[in-house]
């Protein structure tokens, strides 16, 4: 699978030619294949990691592509996840991004809509649509 590479990596990978005839971050010599490799609990040492996983860092490029408006079905061929569902369960996010929604379901207006039930015939007692917009006894929103 080809995967796109945006220029600051290509740049780093470019900075790693000539360091080993064949791998590109080997540890010792020797490429590191997985987790439990002394190259990767020296790297997460001195980066000062902790309880940090291989799988981590999948999840943290996903994420840091929506956070940044990658599409989601972008994402899914870029990362190669074959359906929308895992996709988001690697593009997770903190409640952090969800905060410039949160004003969305905010009033900025508020105007008294009750009324009391008018004596029309067939109209029930209780709030009434006003003609001025969708409200029911409800708030106006501007």
């Amino acid at each position: 699978m080809a995967v796109p590479l945006n220029e600051e990596a290509l740049k780093l990978l470019r900075g790693q030619r000539g360091q080993h005839k064949r791998w590109g971050f080997p540890y010792r010599g020797k490429p590191i294949t997985r987790q439990g490799d002394n190259g990767w609990r020296a790297a997460c040492k001195a980066a000062g990691l902790k309880d940090f996983r291989w799988h981590d860092l999948r999840h943290t490029w996903a994420s840091w592509h929506v956070q940044n408006g990658t599409p989601l079905a972008v994402l899914q061929e870029l990362g190669g996840w074959r359906s929308p569902s895992m996709v988001q369960r690697y593009a997770h996010l903190g409640p952090s991004h969800l905060a410039a929604y949160a004003a969305n379901a905010g009033v900025k207006h508020v105007q008294n809509r009750v009324h009391e039930p008018k004596s029309k015939r067939g109209q029930k007692a209780g709030f009434h649509r006003e003609k001025e917009g969708w409200q029911s006894g409800l708030m106006h929103r501007t």
